[in-house]
Order: C-alpha cells, then structure tokens, then sequence
C-alpha cells in the first residue's frame, strides 16, 4: 500500500479508500490510485485486513456436489449475487451425510467466513441446531426445515403440487398416484399435502395403494412406480417428487411396455436437462433456481447487517412446463 500511494502521490488511507469502497475519492485520483496497483500487482491482504475489520467478506456454501441436480445453476447465482455484494464464496462438499456436513461447516468456519448458505443432509438436526445456538449467520438453500430458527429459501411445494394434480384432473384422469420423496424432509410432507389438497379440488378419492414412498434416486422411482403397477385399479397418471425420481418412473415404464402420454401419463417435480430431449419430452413443474440462490445470499446479508431480526422464511413459486408426457393437448 504504501509503494501504491508513492507511485499514485496519495496517502495510504486514500488507497484504503479506493480498495476497500469506504469512502467516496475523486475520479482522478482514483483512476491514479487504480493505474498504480496495475502497475505493482497489489492485490491486498484478505487475511490481514480480516483481523482489523473482523469479516472476511467470504461466504461459506455448504452443499452436496453430487446430490443436488441443480448445482451449477444455483452456486453462479450465489457468486453472481455475493460478487455483486462484494464477498468472495467458499464451497464445502457436505456429500449429503451428517457427518460430512459437520465437517463443510467446520472447514469453512475454520476459513473465518462471515456467514453461510447450507442445504441440510439427511437427517443431520445436530449442525443445523448448533448454527441456531451459537448465533451463526446462516441461510438453509432449497430444502427448508420447520425445526431450527434460521433463515431459510426454497421452492413453494403445496400449490404447485395440487396444481399438477388439477391439470391432471382436468385432462381426464381420475386415478392419479403420488411418489413422495425423502420421509424426512419438509419438502416431501408439503408436497403430500397438496396432492391430497388437489385430489379434493378436483373431487377425487384419497386412495392410499395410490401413494408410494419414494426417496430421492432413480431407483426410488422405478421400484415406487413398481409398486404402483400392481394395484388393481391402477393409476392412469403419476406425479414424482423429483427428476431422479421422474427418470426411474419413465424407465419402469417403458420396461412395462407403456405409451407415456397415453398409457400413463407422468409429471414430476424439478425441471431437468433432459425433460424435453425425450421422447415424449416431460412435463415439469420448474422451480426457480437462480431466484433461490440470489434470495439466500440477500436473506445472509440482511442477516449480517442485523443479526436481531427473527429469522425469515421465504418459498418462491415453482412454474408449470408444460409438455407431452401428461398426455394432453400443450396448447389448451
């Protein structure tokens, strides 16, 4: 700093100011002071200046790398809305276990980060309560808890679901099957609820032989639509609780010798990449990825700003894709 303020014929609070935004500093000068660092590759030190002002400006994410579909999307729609904010993001890999989410959260702790983004594994409360406690800024992404007193965004699960069940009804189907995901998380009971919520909408029985209980795999799904097979009067369409899940379904299927769209008609949860790479192309309801990751680094940041405030709770609005696998007219 003090070879940029020579070169710039400034004083090193004003390269401070300039480097750090804290103060607004003549556009001359500033273009000096930013011609200056060019020259000497200053690039600062995070580390040092971390231990005067106590943050970081880094944002710890701890996520599963390979258990959530939408990845990509959603970590350049946190860096894309953090960089905008001025902080730098870290990613820890939880691998979807308690035990390996303890372990993200720790590491990016041990990184001083001023707060985190975590989308909860399995079954793990424990890291989940500990963030609570110990008044860490934390925000849960995608799937939400009504157990801990954090900020939390994800996707609307209870109209959304009983409107595919209503856009299924409305094309004539009368028996329509639900493969719920994960027992444990929120996610699956909502979206339980709305399918029995649409079910009444559409003055349709409850039928318990017509809910199967999934999970999250591929092979949830083609063992819960298995099962589905062999009910008596079986299901004429199928609603999945995920894209995992849909691709299982499609699969048992077809090994069935079924016309999706005709024989059965299939609609699931989550857009994928190849929903209309096949044939029939799949009928979706798409939930707004890039929309929850900027939500989640916005809910932090108020968070960070004031750490008294109750915790928020915000669900966005899947939307509709529709396509052939309903079997039903796309232009209606």
């Amino acid at each position: 700093m003090e070879d940029v303020a020579k070169l710039a014929g400034v004083s090193i609070s004003t390269v401070s100011h300039v480097v750090n935004e804290t103060r607004a500093v003549a556009v001359n000068t500033r273009a000096r002071v930013l011609a200056a660092i060019e020259s000497t590759g200053y690039t600062g030190n995070a580390i040092a200046r971390s231990l005067v002002t106590g943050g970081t400006k880094s944002i710890g994410v701890a996520m599963s790398l390979l258990a959530n579909p939408h990845l990509a999307e959603l970590i350049h729609a946190i860096e894309a809305e953090a960089t905008a904010a001025g902080y730098t993001v870290l990613l820890g890999d939880t691998l979807d276990s308690p035990d390996g989410e303890r372990d993200a959260v720790r590491k990016l702790q041990a990184r001083r980060v001023d707060g985190m983004l975590l989308t909860p594994a399995p079954g793990d409360t424990e890291t989940l309560d500990q963030l609570a406690r110990t008044g860490v800024p934390a925000v849960l992404v995608d799937r939400v808890s009504h157990k801990v007193k954090l900020d939390q965004v994800g996707p609307e699960n209870i109209q959304s679901t009983s409107a595919l069940v209503s856009h299924l009804a409305t094309a004539g189907h009368r028996r329509i099957a639900f493969i719920s995901g994960v027992e444990w998380m929120v996610a699956s009971e909502e979206r339980t609820l709305g399918y029995r919520l649409g079910l009444g909408r559409a003055g349709l029985r409850w039928d318990s032989n017509l809910v199967a209980g999934g999970g999250a795999t591929h092979e949830d799904g083609v063992l819960a639509l298995r099962r589905l097979l062999t009910v008596p009067e079986r299901p004429t369409a199928v609603i999945t609780g995920n894209g995992a899940m849909t691709a299982g379904a499609v699969r048992e299927a077809t090994a069935h010798g079924l016309v999706i769209g005709k024989d059965l008609a299939i609609v699931g949860h989550d857009e994928v990449e190849w929903a209309e790479l096949v044939r029939p192309s799949i009928t979706t309801m798409a939930h707004p990825v890039d929309e929850i990751g900027r939500t989640a680094v916005r809910l932090l940041l108020e968070r960070l700003n004031d750490r008294e405030h109750a915790p928020r709770t915000v669900l966005l609005p899947p939307r509709l894709v529709h396509r052939e696998s309903c079997g039903c007219d796309a232009a209606e």
